[in-house]
């Protein structure tokens, strides 16, 4: 099992299937799809429309202190977003004009005048976060920022400098810990003043932000935790990295699904990002005594809810996945930027967060070196030559009994022979390195179990020792053939 409790499973509460019978898997599958995806069955390969967002254009009026010159004063910054998922060929993201001239801007004022306009300009500040620059523009603008205006920045915008992607997760982590402890401070002093729903409501953004808070926790001796992302506006999003994203040779991405939530479930995932991050330490050492590349290796492991995962009513769009595929680029570009060395990178991607990474990558905004999907609803890539990756780089894991994969609801199916991934065995049984005994990963949501066979392969890919992981093919399941026919 997971953790004392199950928490996973706990907090979704979904339907287990691993006990039935062969012969009423079909119509368990199909019920659990309809309840959790609203889907109307599982046959078929429907392919919902994909489109990026279209551009929104808006108008942020600034006001500059009595130190800026009038010329910059009074200054409307016209922001046309081009999306920010489209991709330019190359890698990277289109910049956004109107966020950026706002960075210029406040490069021009005086440190000692950044927390007034801070404070008269707060729309400015959410245009710049709602659409940001580039990482790497970002980052060129940080570095030329000057120190005491750095500082300033940190004391006065402290939101702005822990969510811009290119500025270093060190002073990010600084930063979002501070705007994360205000932020619970100030709704706990308004919370006696308030009217009965207002109280509600504030009690449950309050409780969201404590368990972030609770997130950072570390227990002793374990590798040290940042917070890389905080939204503290209801549902909110956060991502949580443990060991340092400044200097590990091996960064990795939890990207969650459905359901996923930063109340519900932020605690959970990153105790799993630990687990994986301890799974990825006991290979590195254990290999590391014959490959060099391995030896002393350090590693990151990033519990990451940066976008809004659908519920009930929204699994069919694939708005929010539009959303998720933006952000993820920025997060992945955010470390790349910042770095002078190339770590490498793996993005480990579970059901819906699968088809928002597989989004991104298809349309040249995601540059990483490895890919895990597992539990996946479809893919907008046709086939592993669409991502920019090697079939020795994209690994398929599909849990016995798992109703989500080989539904192809959101496009082409990843576990498909015609895709040219390669398996990656969930399945459990012995270990043919260590000759520990393996658990196997059942349902949509049993990937995730401390000593699976899941959580090995993962950590191997990870460490890009992807020649290690176990395939399974002989003993491959059959999983719902019957609802396919």
């Amino acid at each position: 099992m997971l953790h004392a409790g199950n928490p996973i499973l706990c907090h979704f509460r979904a339907p287990q299937v691993r006990h039935l019978e062969p012969g009423i898997v079909n119509v368990t599958a199909t019920t659990f799809l309809i309840a959790s995806l609203g889907l109307g069955g599982l046959s078929g390969g429907f392919v919902a429309p994909w489109a990026p967002l279209a551009p929104s254009v808006t108008s942020v009026s600034i006001s500059a202190p009595s130190s800026v010159s009038a010329s910059s004063a009074d200054m409307t910054v016209a922001n046309t977003a081009t999306p920010a998922s489209a991709g330019t060929g190359d890698g990277s993201l289109r910049p956004v004009a109107g966020a950026r001239s706002i960075l210029d801007e406040l490069s021009a004022i005086p440190a000692a005048r950044l927390s007034s306009f801070v404070s008269d300009n707060a729309a400015a500040i959410s245009t710049i976060l709602a659409n940001p620059p580039t990482a790497r523009a970002v980052s060129n603008w940080w570095k030329l920022m000057p120190a005491a205006s750095r500082d300033a920045l940190l004391d006065s915008a402290p939101e702005l400098v822990g969510n811009l992607d290119g500025v270093p997760s060190s002073l990010r982590d600084t930063a979002n810990r501070v705007f994360l402890a205000d932020t619970i401070a100030d709704l706990d002093r308004q919370l006696d003043g308030l009217g009965r729903s207002e109280r509600v409501e504030a009690e449950q953004r309050v409780h969201m932000l404590r368990e972030i808070d609770e997130a950072l926790d570390v227990a002793p001796g374990a590798a040290p935790r940042s917070l890389l992302s905080v939204d503290t506006e209801w549902p909110g999003r956060a991502a949580v990295a443990i060991g340092d994203l400044e200097t590990a040779d091996y960064v990795g991405y939890l990207i969650p699904g459905m359901f996923f939530t930063v109340d519900g479930q932020i605690v959970d995932w990153t105790v799993i990002a630990q687990d994986l991050h301890d799974e990825q330490e006991g290979w590195a050492e254990r290999l590391g005594a014959s490959d060099d590349t391995l030896a002393d290796a350090s590693i990151a492991t990033v519990a990451w809810i940066g976008y809004q995962t659908p519920g009930i009513m929204d699994i069919i769009s694939l708005d929010l996945a539009t959303e998720g595929a933006r952000h993820i680029s920025g997060a992945v570009q955010g470390v790349q930027a910042t770095r002078a060395d190339d770590p490498h990178v793996t993005l480990l991607t579970h059901s819906y967060g699968s088809t928002a990474t597989l989004m991104s990558l298809a349309d040249g905004g995601l540059d990483v070196d490895s890919l895990v999907i597992i539990g996946s609803p479809g893919s907008a890539a046709q086939s592993v030559s669409d991502l920019g990756l090697g079939k020795d780089d994209v690994f398929v894991g599909e849990a016995a009994w798992d109703p989500v994969v080989h539904t192809a609801f959101f496009g082409s199916d990843p576990g498909a022979d015609s895709f040219g991934a390669s398996t990656m065995s969930v399945g459990g049984g012995t270990d043919p390195i260590t000759g520990r005994e393996l658990t196997a990963a059942s349902g949509h949501l049993g990937y995730f179990d401390a000593g699976s066979e899941a959580m090995r392969n993962m950590a191997l890919v990870a460490l890009d020792r992807g020649d290690l992981v176990t395939s399974g093919e002989s003993d491959r399941p059959t999983r719902l053939t019957a609802a396919r026919e």
